[in-house]
């Protein structure tokens, strides 16, 4: 059951903000991206561009807003409860996609040989586990569940009258999965299993919108990714 800690919902919503439209410039410019020729966007620049000018928004945005915890998702009261139920989601989407990777996609004729070639599989295990993984979720969360999704439900919400629409914020859910999912970096590292992190995104974004609480998140993508990671590191060797 996923658990706000004491005042988490209340807290954004009391405090005014700006520079909610931010968020919108990384979403346009993955979408830009895919209408770049192809020569520009195998540059690594290129598709880093996204990310960059995300957490350049983010920087922006913040320097404007405070409480900024809160507005992220990220209050003290709510450290204990993310770790407890990140954990759960983070251990059973870990298993779920670990069974697609490793059986699912090879039987239906797709070949993931090519994850010993990534730039993960190349860092030392004691490195990645669990210290760049940790800090790759953290950052990632912060991005896209923390700012753009935060920032896109705000922008969202005067759309709906249903109180349940506004919590929910569909639209702003659907674009943070697909602006995660089809960030260039990832697909052109995961290629056709990129496609995993749109349920990852959506599994993530709705818990951070019902709880306001991104350590969920965090901790979800963190254990997440150290079981497929663990996983298939030892399966391909």
């Amino acid at each position: 059951m996923l658990t706000p800690a004491p005042s988490e919902q209340a807290a954004p919503s009391r405090t005014h903000e700006r520079g909610a439209a931010l968020a919108l410039l990384p979403v346009a410019a993955t979408l830009l991206f895919y209408f770049l020729p192809l020569s520009l966007r195998e540059q690594s620049l290129v598709q880093f561009a996204p990310q960059i000018l995300a957490y350049l928004a983010l920087a922006l945005w913040a320097a404007y807003n405070r409480p900024l915890l809160p507005l992220l998702g990220l209050p003290p009261q709510g450290l204990t409860s993310g770790f407890r139920q990140g954990l759960a989601i983070g251990l059973g989407l870990g298993c779920l996609n670990t069974i697609l990777i490793l059986s699912v996609t090879p039987a239906i004729g797709f070949d993931i040989a090519f994850l010993k070639n990534t730039p993960h599989a190349q860092i030392p295990l004691f490195i990645m586990l669990p210290w760049a993984i940790s800090g790759i979720a953290l950052f990632v969360e912060v991005n896209f569940r923390g700012f753009l999704l935060g920032r896109l439900a705000r922008l969202e919400s005067p759309l709906w009258q249903s109180s349940r629409l506004r919590r929910l914020s569909p639209l702003a859910l659907l674009a943070s999965a697909l602006a995660f999912s089809f960030d260039p970096f990832m697909v052109a590292t995961f290629q056709y299993l990129h496609w995993i992190a749109i349920w990852d995104g959506l599994v993530w974004g709705v818990v951070r919108l019902r709880t306001n609480n991104l350590y969920i998140p965090i901790v979800a993508h963190a254990v997440e990714v150290m079981v497929m990671y663990s996983a298939v590191r030892a399966a391909l060797g």
